[in-house]
């Protein structure tokens, strides 16, 4: 599966005004996501907390891989960066940060800013289980 792929039909994250702004990362099948967004729509009203969702562990590992999380760390509140001020803040190459901007921008972690990029989140929250396939909680 593509990386584009991986949070297709599970939305945006929300717009916030003043308050504090964050994010679940979290795993969950597409019919349980779908439920949740079913859930808030009757409500009428956003939940506080955004949640992006990915299918399996797999795939939220794909995107938020080490190198990425260190990026999200210090973009977090740190309002519209470029590119190069990022990589230069992660002490990384301007080409290895931009692709990884790309991937991060596809699941909709970070959005594209004038001058940059931007993270929408004050705090990221990744949640997850992992079970065997007998069910049972692994250790």
């Amino acid at each position: 599966m593509s990386l584009e792929k991986l949070g297709e039909g599970l939305g945006r994250p929300a717009r916030f005004g003043t308050e504090t702004r964050s994010v679940i990362l979290d795993v969950c099948p597409q019919s349980a996501a779908v439920a949740d967004v079913v859930r808030v729509w009757n409500r009428r009203r956003a939940e506080k907390t955004a949640r992006i969702s990915f299918a399996t562990p797999e795939n939220l590992w794909q995107v938020m891989t080490a190198k990425r999380c260190l990026l999200l760390k210090t973009l977090c509140g740190a309002g519209p960066v470029s590119i190069p001020e990022a990589a230069r803040r992660v002490r990384r190459g301007v080409t290895a940060v931009r692709a990884d901007v790309t991937v991060l921008v596809n699941a909709g972690i970070l959005l594209q800013a004038r001058g940059g990029i931007v993270c929408p989140f004050d705090s990221i929250k990744v949640e997850f289980v992992l079970t065997n396939r007998e069910g049972t909680t692994s250790n």
